[in-house]
């Protein structure tokens, strides 16, 4: 089972239960913020994906399988209302195609396509590191400007950073390993009728 962070409803429950899947290097804790603002009248659920923060490792990273784990989160909660973003976008349009009890689906900046892309650049930039003479996020930072110019991409890879342990709550040998199905779309026949939308950032250029 995947983990999660639950925000309960600030006021009475009069909408189903939300579940957010992040995007590649992401983990739950990036969508506190908009969980709370968002569980006005309805419990929201974040996940962290397979080889993500605190859920599981494993070798495969299909969307198939990711589809699979929120169909396991979502099985005890009834209908709920599903958003997923960029990669976690891909996995919760493969959940909704495989009947699981949605109700609604919300698709941000993602399309079921494959991209021309690799982000296995980042994944050298993390493996570089030399965490053993890391013992600040500071000095991760400074670290990773030799391959990553921009600071806010630099930032958002370090949350998952941990310096204690001096590790990455990442799988990154799997996510390295499995990076042409990411970025891609499984083959898929079956359709669905399940309201959906569409959102893609001003700014971004991946839909």
């Amino acid at each position: 089972m995947l983990n999660t962070i639950v925000t309960h409803a600030s006021g009475a429950e009069t909408a189903p239960p939300l579940v957010i899947a992040h995007g590649l290097f992401g983990s739950a804790r990036n969508w506190g913020v908009i969980s709370k603002r968002l569980a006005t009248s309805r419990k929201v659920i974040c996940v962290d994906m397979r080889n993500h923060a605190g859920s599981f490792w494993s070798e495969d990273m299909s969307y198939h399988a990711m589809g699979s784990d929120l169909a396991e989160v979502i099985a005890p909660l009834g209908d709920v209302d599903l958003l997923g973003h960029s990669m976690g976008g891909k996995a919760a349009m493969v959940c909704a195609l495989n009947d699981a009890p949605i109700r609604r689906l919300a698709v941000a900046d993602i399309a079921p396509v494959i991209y021309p892309h690799t982000q296995t650049p980042l994944i050298d930039a993390m493996q570089s590191l030399d965490l053993s003479a890391i013992t600040t996020r500071g000095a991760a930072d400074k670290a990773l400007t030799h391959q990553l110019d921009d600071p806010t991409i630099r930032a958002f890879l370090l949350q998952s950073l941990d310096v204690k342990e001096k590790s990455w709550r990442l799988n990154l040998t799997a996510l390295r390993a499995n990076m042409d199905a990411i970025i891609g779309f499984p083959e898929i026949t079956v359709h669905t009728e399940i309201p959906t939308f569409f959102l893609s950032g001003a700014m971004s250029d991946y839909v």
